[in-house]
């Protein structure tokens, strides 16, 4: 694992700056990609270094880690809406290469195998960022989900309801399911950016990092990665033994 504690910005920066290493040394990369908050400023960073022609995104292929189920690509809360705002139409990235669970699909099964067998078909994912809810979450898996889960359906709990109500006009308007990768997914990711900013998941980060591997923490399970680089600011950072 390396670990990089700094401030907002310097955390934003650096967090760019892996990825656009990662492009240049394999143009035709393969990205996992989140969403909320935390990423905006990385988002940020990554669309400068194209404008500053330091970087193309035009062989990359990119997979999100989750959509909402019952959320069209153009509302204003799904996550292809956020994707489109944030990154993708600030970047030279075709939209062929942007691939993305589809939470109004008919069968919702059948949309997660095949994201699936999409990941597979490009050789898996080369470098997968990733959030962190206050729970442990990591995409939209809950705690206790196992760690032998691929892409499926989940049943959001209420503090993540809750959580992401800030997004949306009320509480009541949040989907109750989603869609997403599944933990085995997420770890069978070549590299993983955990992305972490706050005093309010001080506690989490402590026990994601440096507490017991464990389903009831699904993000625990990141210390078992071989290649995690973890980027956290002061706040988040604040209740680690170090």
């Amino acid at each position: 694992m390396r670990l990089f504690i700094g401030t907002e910005e310097e955390c934003d920066r650096r967090a760019a700056l892996e990825v656009v290493k990662q492009i240049k040394s394999k143009p035709d990369s393969v990205l996992g990609l989140a969403t909320g908050s935390t990423p905006i400023g990385m988002y940020r960073n990554m669309a400068q270094a194209y404008r500053d022609g330091e970087i193309s995104y035009s062989r990359v292929r990119t997979f999100n880690l989750d959509e909402y189920v019952g959320l069209a690509k153009k509302h204003p809360c799904s996550y292809y809406y956020f994707m489109r705002e944030y990154l993708f139409k600030d970047i030279d990235i075709p939209a062929d290469n942007i691939d993305f669970l589809d939470g109004t699909a008919s069968d919702l099964a059948q949309e997660c195998a095949r994201y699936e067998e999409n990941i597979e078909n490009c050789g898996g994912i080369d470098l997968q960022l990733l959030g962190m809810g206050h729970n442990g979450h990591i995409g939209f898996n809950e705690p206790d989900t196992p760690f032998e889960s691929l892409t499926h359906i989940v049943e959001l709990t209420e503090s993540t309801i809750k959580a992401n109500s800030r997004f949306f006009d009320s509480e009541e308007e949040v989907p109750r399911k989603a869609l997403t990768m599944g933990i085995k997914t997420i770890m069978h990711a070549k590299k993983i950016i955990f992305f972490v900013k706050g005093a309010a998941k001080a506690e989490v980060v402590r026990q994601v990092l440096q507490g017991p591997i464990t389903p009831k923490v699904p993000a625990s399970v990141l210390q078992l990665h071989p290649n995690l680089c973890v980027f956290l600011d002061h706040d988040a950072a604040s209740k680690l033994n170090l």
